[in-house]
């Protein structure tokens, strides 16, 4: 005997719903049109005001990058796994709050380390720079003091006189620097003064981030030891290289898919999904570039998700489209663009819907890398869905209506004309 009971599902919209959507497809491209020109225009706002379009990180720009290993305090064999939250408060403590910090694993897994990427070239800071020459003009120009230039973390000092080290330590002591101990040939070099001027050229070396990065990690985690164990300058000529590979994958990217579409489906399709993938791209670039939020590597492999995402939700949209098409046959393709969306609004909203709400929590709860990534999935998931109803669709219509519609008479004008 059948039962009559219903069924007791909880619907987010009740089967059968009918969303007029079609009419307002002049209304979102329009929208869309503009969002993206402001998107456009933001960066090079940023160039003018800020000098860069966007907030480039050590990938792009270059900087210093340093490997570190930790051994307990009371047990310098021990190496112990580090905590990368407190490494990056002891960072901020430092002055750096935009350094990367992200772990890593040495000799085949068995020692955990972190790797700090910031994009200062020097321990020696502007007004550090400026505090010390005003300290080495006042305390050695009794010394017959002729020059004096900065060149990173070294100081080349030209003199008529001997200038001792110790006294060189206090001055930059006064200046917050820290002096690194001269090697052997340096020194010599250093008290030897020329054969035919008689002056003295000295170089004087301070220590460098690694140092200054370790003390203030030291500080904040007072149980463990850290070791630079690798520090070395990224150059700004290859930060350039990575920036335009990134782009270059970006746009190969849009292009493999776009010829994908046209074997998949036909050639009217293509169009209107890469143009919901440029704009999706370019909505994730405006939000960086209105909060100014750093960019780095890890972002360019999240727009690439974005991309794939928004692909894959325009692809059930476009297969539903071509679905119809062969059943509704007596309907015009408007109507049938309509019943195709409201079939598959639920799904969509709600698989956005779960990778929203999972990326938000990376975003709230992550930090470093993992909130960068976070960040671009959550505005490319909004995006991405709004582009492939309110963008895709519009595309694919206007597709329709231009060469697939009247082709005899389309043929005839031609001739015509």
């Amino acid at each position: 005997m059948a039962s009559n009971d219903e069924h007791k599902f909880r619907y987010l919209l009740k089967p059968g719903n009918d969303f007029r959507l079609v009419r307002q497809f002049r209304a979102w491209v329009t929208a869309s049109i503009l969002l993206c020109l402001a998107s456009i225009g933001l960066l090079f706002l940023n160039k003018e005001i800020r000098g860069e379009y966007l907030n480039w990180t050590i990938d792009f720009r270059g900087g210093t990058e340093i490997v570190y290993t930790f051994t307990a305090k009371d047990d310098p064999t021990k190496y112990v796994v580090p905590d990368t939250g407190k490494v990056r408060e002891a960072l901020a403590n430092a002055g750096d709050e935009g350094a990367e910090v992200s772990e890593i694993s040495l000799q085949d897994d068995t020692i955990q380390g972190v790797t700090v990427k910031t994009l200062r070239y020097g321990a020696v800071t502007p007004e550090q720079t400026t505090a010390a020459n005003t300290i080495i003009e006042q305390r050695f120009n009794d010394k017959g003091l002729q020059k004096w230039s900065w060149s990173g973390d070294r100081v080349f000092v030209r003199s008529l006189q001997l200038i001792p080290e110790a006294d060189m330590a206090t001055a930059l002591g006064e200046a917050g620097l820290e002096l690194k101990p001269t090697e052997l040939g340096q020194a010599k070099i250093n008290s030897t003064p020329n054969e035919d001027t008689g002056e003295y050229n000295a170089t004087f070396t301070v220590w460098g981030l690694d140092r200054q990065y370790g003390q203030a990690i030291a500080a904040v985690i007072p149980d463990v030891e850290p070791h630079a164990i690798q520090a070395f300058g990224v150059g700004a000529k290859a930060g350039d290289k990575l920036r335009n590979d990134g782009i270059k994958a970006l746009f190969y990217a849009m292009g493999l898919i776009m010829l994908y579409l046209a074997i998949r489906f036909d050639i009217r399709y293509a169009p209107g999904a890469v143009l919901a993938m440029i704009h999706d791209a370019l909505m994730v670039i405006g939000v960086f570039a209105l909060t100014w939020t750093e960019v780095s590597l890890t972002s360019v492999a999240a727009l690439l998700t974005v991309i794939g995402f928004s692909v894959n939700d325009t692809v059930i949209i476009f297969d539903r489209i071509r679905e119809n098409m062969s059943k509704l046959k007596d309907k015009k393709i408007e109507r049938i663009v309509e019943i195709s969306l409201n079939e598959v609004l639920v799904r969509s909203v709600l698989t956005s819907a779960t990778l929203f709400m999972t990326t938000l929590m990376m975003n709230v709860f992550g930090t470093g890398l993992v909130k960068n990534f976070a960040f671009a999935m959550n505005i490319g998931i909004l995006v991405g869905t709004y582009s492939s109803i309110f963008l895709a669709a519009p595309v694919f219509i206007w597709m329709h209506r231009r060469w697939y519609m009247n082709p005899k008479a389309r043929t005839r004008r031609t001739a015509e004309a």
